[in-house]
């Protein structure tokens, strides 16, 4: 089964990554940076682990504020960096692990916590920037990440005893998964800073330093501090080291802290830690019935035929081409699209075979590739079909028999205002 095999924190400032780019290595300035990261660098060559679990918060660049979720669980096949408003740094896309993040999501929602999914997006600065300082990356980088955005800058966000709750569900949800992998956990963002308002700059040396120690010794008590509380002793923003807790939680109940190290150049502290296990409690329950009672809400629809749950596992097969779809609610793509699809379906890198659905509106072939209904029913909008064609379609009937099968002879589509996508509904509906 997998393995946990130690905890990281880590600040996940941007000056780590401008530092590296800008190659100040032997800057007197910058070079503190460098030699506090050269052991975590040493412990990740020595331990190898094949997946880092990597708990963030985005910096409203890929998660704005038009939805914005506490907890957002990365599912997808690939990350790449971010554009911030400079351009994207030059580094090469992670490989994510789709499929220990459904194991994850499985166990997490078992255990009543509510998670939003993503894929397709780019990662900005709270994930690269430690880790392209960390990790070689010439062309690819080592192992996997699944990432872990957390929601900290919108308040109400969680509490910090939910942060650790989540870190607990976490580590019983990785422990239970049966492949053969190492896992590593990293906690980022922090320490002390503020970086907003006539409060910015605002820094706490001595309460970062009891924070670490608190962190190791005694992670529960940390739990029973307010949000304001670790505002007032590490500014606004370094409240975010409750992704630190969620990393502490992750891990045994005792630790051995093996590396610690701490940097105040200008805003923010450069601090990175690591953590060993130091004990070896057992799950509370075992894993064969954790592993039931993460399926028993879905157990059974296997046995529905003609049915299609719309599982992690279909979503991350099937993004291109429902990403593709989703585009035909804007007008310019619609337009596009109806002229020649072509160029679109190079630009979205679609595959042929999916090019081919479309092209042929293979509405059943579609839906068994993986494309969920609701971008179904705006394809046939745009083509100015309806849904009862889809419906029909995908029972492998003609329209007029499927018909035969409703109380009411209706036709109906989710197109609006654009011209001519409702020439069908010219005949009076039969009863």
């Amino acid at each position: 089964m997998a393995r946990i095999i130690g905890g990281i924190a880590t600040s996940h400032t941007p000056t780590i990554g401008f530092a590296l780019d800008a190659k100040k290595q032997e800057d007197p300035v910058w070079k503190p940076i460098f030699e506090g990261y050269k052991p975590v660098q040493q412990w990740l060559a020595d331990r190898k682990p094949d997946v880092l679990l990597y708990i963030f918060n985005d910096h409203i660049t890929s998660f704005f504020l038009d939805h914005y979720s506490h907890f957002a669980l990365g599912i997808g096949e690939e990350y790449a960096p971010a554009d911030e408003g400079g351009g994207p740094r030059k580094l090469p896309p992670f490989q994510g692990d789709p499929k220990l993040a459904a194991h994850i999501a499985a166990g997490l929602v078992a255990d009543e916590f509510d998670l939003s999914y993503f894929q397709g997006k780019d990662l900005d600065h709270g994930v690269f920037s430690p880790l392209s300082l960390l990790l070689p990356h010439e062309t690819s980088w080592p192992c996997r990440i699944v990432p872990f955005q957390c929601g900290v800058l919108n308040p109400p966000i969680p509490t910090p005893l939910r942060f650790y709750k989540l870190g607990l569900a976490l580590r019983k949800a990785i422990l239970s998964y049966p492949e053969d992998i190492k896992v590593a956990i990293v906690g980022t963002g922090g320490l002390s800073h503020q970086v907003h308002g006539e409060r910015c700059g605002f820094n706490n040396t001595p309460w970062d330093m009891e924070f670490i120690e608190r962190l190791e010794k005694d992670p529960e008590g940390l739990t029973k501090i307010t949000i304001a509380e670790y505002a007032t002793l590490g500014g606004m923003e370094g409240a975010e080291v409750v992704m630190w807790l969620m990393m502490r939680a992750a891990l045994s109940k005792k630790v051995t802290k093996t590396h610690q190290t701490y940097y105040l150049p200008s805003m923010t502290p450069i601090a990175s830690v690591i953590f060993e296990n130091a004990s070896d409690e057992p799950l509370d329950e075992p894993v064969e019935a954790y592993r039931k009672r993460m399926t028993e809400q879905y157990d059974g629809l296997e046995k529905l035929s003609g049915t299609y749950p719309y599982t992690i596992e279909r979503s991350v097969k099937a993004f291109r081409l429902n990403r593709f779809l989703h585009e035909l609610i804007h007008p310019e793509f619609r337009k596009a699209f109806l002229a020649d699809p072509a160029p679109l379906y190079e630009q979205h890198k679609l595959t042929q075979e999916e090019r081919d659905l479309v092209t042929k509106r293979d509405w059943r072939g579609m839906m068994h590739y993986g494309v969920i209904f609701f971008l179904l029913e705006k394809l046939g909008a745009v083509v100015g079909t309806t849904n009862l064609h889809i419906y029909a379609a995908m029972r492998g009937q003609s329209l007029e028999d499927f018909q035969k099968t409703r109380n009411a002879q209706v036709l109906y589509s989710v197109a609006g205002t654009d011209e001519g996508k409702t020439d069908w509904d010219k005949k009076p509906a039969r009863a």
